[in-house]
């Protein structure tokens, strides 16, 4: 596969009426050889934040930068850059940026996780 950087990826905008100032990066997946998982950035600008969701495959973040709030199952932990974490399969969850710089992290999903966001993000 070779090195890259992230800006020669398309940064998509996340849209959804519980969803502000998200952004997102496809890094890598099974085109790129990272057979049944895909790499994602996610960006958070001021003030945005996901929705509060649950699903049933887990996902493993890397904080990049900046600071935010991952709520699991209702419990708000600070995170910056260098906190990591496992979110356990159907852990309701959500990320928020309680920053003023973006919010930035990486998000290790399974194929199925990227594949059913994917799909239900063209039911929109």
């Amino acid at each position: 596969m070779g090195m890259h950087h992230e800006t020669e990826k398309e940064q998509i905008e996340l849209e959804g009426e519980k969803l502000k100032n998200a952004y997102k990066r496809i890094l890598m997946g099974p085109e790129e050889g990272f057979k049944g998982y895909f790499m994602r950035v996610f960006e958070l600008k001021s003030g945005g934040y996901t929705s509060e969701h649950k699903h049933p495959w887990p996902h493993i973040n890397y904080v990049v930068s900046g600071r935010g709030i991952i709520r699991i199952d209702g419990k708000d932990n600070i995170a910056d850059a260098g906190t990591y974490g496992f979110i356990s399969p159907n852990a309701l969850h959500q990320f928020v940026n309680d920053g003023v710089e973006p919010f930035k992290f990486i998000c290790i999903v399974t194929e199925e996780g990227e594949m059913n966001y994917i799909a239900s993000s063209k039911d929109k």
